[in-house]
């Protein structure tokens, strides 16, 4: 690798981030703190850049496939090692963060996504028939995983067994295999993003493959960067949420936040080119395997070392999901957005996080 490509910026920022984090510089102190978090943004500014360029390559929708799948892994790691460590919240921290996730998925970076692309082009289009595939295999997914523990008697509470929890694991992974299957092989013209009208417009040559092998190392570096430099935050985060006298479960959305931050600023600058459907496909995807693939994950983990694991939501909660579900269903049953479609998403979202602050 060249001198130059050595010394670009999305490559020290995350050899910095990570010296900074193994060398144990994250402290009580305000300049640490204040510095972990530059280093920390940067290093998502560089995961974005590396995205893109292994989706440039390997095209779509395989590019957000590989995103999606590599933030899940670490979504994951980070959610584990969590519980694993025990302390207060342990038994809900994998349900808490996935519905953080999915809601600030579904309100969050699709409904800036659409507002953003609409009041710039007034009207954006995408394939009806790949939104549809998305939302039919979540909502399949959200139900068995977050909703219908609450109505199993097997055990007492919002709980899945162990057998209950194998059943449903394979679900999900049936699911969302079946759904890779249709992505990639069965339907991919579901899922390819439409050129633009505008002829001018000049496709830049797709990256060496040494370049997109680097870019791919350097995103999953990146990406694990981004979950322990997130985790090494937390007890800060979680001061400031105590001194705010708000409830706990605003330092999983906050920490949802930091680990979408690659997926959502990837999805709003496809978006602001005129490609709302990389948007879609990096939104709704995200959501699929942050459920589809995290949920079986956790349960085998709960399984071997017998912890518990609290899956269902509470009424609130449900409801919040259905409107949101609802509103993205109505949203992209069309074909075409508008911006009142983010803003009602937006609004959703803002609903989501008071009553997250305001129980």
């Amino acid at each position: 690798m060249k001198v130059k490509n050595i010394l670009n910026w999305t490559v020290v920022f995350p050899v910095l981030a990570s010296v900074f984090y193994l060398a144990g510089f994250l402290t009580d102190t305000i300049f640490a703190n204040i510095t972990g978090a530059l280093l920390l943004f940067a290093t998502v500014l560089a995961a974005v850049h590396h995205a893109e360029i292994v989706a440039h390559k390997v095209g779509e929708p395989y590019g957000t496939i590989i995103l999606a799948i590599c933030i899940t892994i670490l979504e994951v790691g980070l959610i584990i090692s969590f519980m694993l460590s025990g302390g207060e919240g342990a038994m809900t921290y994998a349900r808490d963060t996935v519905f953080a996730a999915v809601m600030l998925i579904l309100n969050g970076i699709l409904g800036i996504c659409i507002w953003i692309g609409s009041w710039k082009y007034k009207e954006q289009f995408f394939m009806r028939s790949s939104a549809t595939t998305y939302l039919v295999s979540l909502v399949a997914i959200l139900v068995l995983t977050l909703i219908l523990p609450n109505f199993t008697s097997s055990a007492r509470g919002p709980i899945y067994n162990n057998t209950q929890l194998i059943f449903v694991s394979l679900a999900c992974l049936v699911i969302y295999g079946s759904f890779l299957m249709l992505q990639t092989v069965r339907h991919r013209n579901y899922f390819i993003v439409a050129a633009p009208d505008d002829h001018t417009a000049h496709e830049a040559a797709p990256p060496s493959n040494a370049k997109t092998i680097a870019s791919l190392v350097l995103l999953i570096v990146c990406l694990a960067v981004v979950i322990f430099m997130a985790k090494g935050l937390s007890p800060v985060i979680e001061d400031f949420v105590e001194n705010i006298g708000a409830p706990r479960a605003l330092v999983g959305v906050i920490i949802a936040s930091v680990v979408l931050l690659p997926e959502g600023l990837a999805a709003i600058r496809a978006a602001r080119n005129n490609q709302i459907q990389s948007s879609i496909n990096l939104g709704l995807g995200s959501a699929l395997a942050s459920v589809g693939l995290t949920i079986p994950a956790v349960s085998v983990v709960c399984i071997m070392f017998d912890i518990p694991f609290v899956l269902g939501l509470d009424m609130k909660s449900i409801i919040l999901l259905a409107l949101s579900v609802f509103t993205v269903m109505l949203s992209l049953s069309r074909g075409k957005t508008n911006h009142l479609y983010g803003t009602v998403l937006l609004v959703n979202l803002a609903a989501y996080i008071f009553t997250v602050i305001v129980p």
